[in-house]
Parts: structure tokens; C-alpha cells; sequence
């Protein structure tokens, strides 16, 4: 984990500024899928740059964005300073500093590939989230990690592969489902360069009960 987390903190300052096809897909993905539900306070995990907090802060009330890069957070600080969003340096992996049925929105975006455990991240989602709050995921798919496509950037030169973890499709519903998720939609999401699809997203909710 230290070694993700010091590769993030290395790519931090020219991650929202590189070609980088997923991240664009993935904002895109973001807005289409959320652009008609209502949210008013946002738990968004593995907030990075702050790439999506930019367009969920201009629909929610509050945004609390967790990150293990605390380089990633200087950006995200830096290039958003509403005094409704905050910026917490968190893993993931660990026990969440936010307080539980608090949220009604939480996302997930490019950061289960480095987490091995998805159980405790749905498990813990669903514990701060309020009644029929939604959860949305949207991560590589796993088609194009099998095709040996992995986060990556370039350094002085040089590129740098950061470690992931392999999760399927049913990976991610059978855990949701597992924390007592409920799953509303899956999507796949292309882009022009391939036939397989670039990422994949979910909408789960906890249930109303």
C-alpha cells in the first residue's frame, strides 16, 4: 500500500493534466449516470484531484473526500475551496473518520482496483449511508484489466505501473450484495479506440428498512 500511495503522491501534480482517456471517461460516466438522481451530502472515496468533486459539489449541500494521497488532496485543496467540501487523509482499508447513516450519496471511482478487500468497503459505505442512499462504483473493467491494463503515468521519463488487484464483475455485485446492497443499474462504458469497454459502473442502494 505505501508504494501505491507514494506513486500517487509522484503523479499528483500532472494527473489531472496528462492524456489520460479513463480519467475522461470516467468523469462522463460520472455525470450521466448521477445527473438525475438527487444527492445533498456526498461521501466521495478515493476523491484524487478532486476531478469529480468539481461537478458533485455544484449539486450537493456537502462533500466530505477521503484519499490516501495526501499529495493528491494538495491539488484537490488547492483547486477547490468551497468551505462545503472537505478533504480527509484516509485509508480506505481501515475504519472511515466519518460518521455512520450520514450520507446519502457515496461514490467510488478508480480506486478498487488497489483496494484487495472489497467487503469491508462495501460493508463500511453502507454503514454511512443513510436509508436509500446510493453507492456508485465505476472502475476499469474487468475486460480491460485482462487485457493487462493498469493505471499508469510517466515520470521524469520513465513509466511507472501502479499494483492493482484483479476484481470480475461478480466480484463487485457479490460483495454489495453481500453488505446488503441493493443493485439498481450496471453499465458498460466505451470510448472510440477499442472494442472492449473501458470501464464499468454500478448504482447500488441501501435498503429503505
Amino acid at each position: 500500500m505505501n508504494r501505491i500511495i507514494n506513486d500517487y503522491d509522484n503523479w499528483a501534480l500532472s494527473y489531472d493534466h496528462n492524456i489520460n482517456p479513463t480519467r475522461d471517461l470516467d468523469k462522463l460516466a460520472t455525470k450521466e449516470s448521477l445527473f438525475n438522481i438527487n444527492f445533498s451530502n456526498v461521501l466521495e472515496l478515493g476523491c484524487g484531484s478532486g476531478k469529480n468533486t468539481e461537478w458533485l459539489i455544484t449539486k450537493a449541500e456537502k462533500l466530505v473526500g477521503l484519499d490516501f494521497s495526501e499529495g493528491m488532496l494538495n491539488v484537490a485543496r488547492h483547486k477547490i475551496t468551497s468551505e462545503n467540501v472537505t478533504f480527509i487523509n484516509a485509508n480506505l482499508n481501515e475504519k472511515w473518520p466519518v460518521d455512520n447513516n450520514t450520507f446519502d450519496l457515496a461514490t467510488i471511482n478508480l480506486t478498487l482496483e488497489h483496494i484487495e478487500n472489497l467487503n469491508h468497503i462495501f460493508n463500511s459505505a453502507k454503514m454511512k449511508l443513510t436509508k436509500a442512499g446510493k453507492c456508485f462504483v465505476c472502475e476499469l473493467h474487468p475486460k480491460k484489466q485482462l487485457a493487462q491494463s493498469k493505471a499508469r503515468f510517466e515520470e521524469k521519463g520513465t513509466e511507472v505501473v501502479l499494483d492493482v488487484f484483479q476484481h470480475s464483475e461478480l466480484d463487485y455485485i457479490q460483495s454489495a450484495e453481500k453488505a446488503g446492497f441493493i443493485l439498481l443499474e450496471k453499465k458498460d462504458w466505451y470510448d472510440d479506440e477499442t472494442d472492449l469497454p473501458r470501464l464499468i459502473s454500478f448504482l447500488f442502494e441501501k435498503p429503505n428498512n
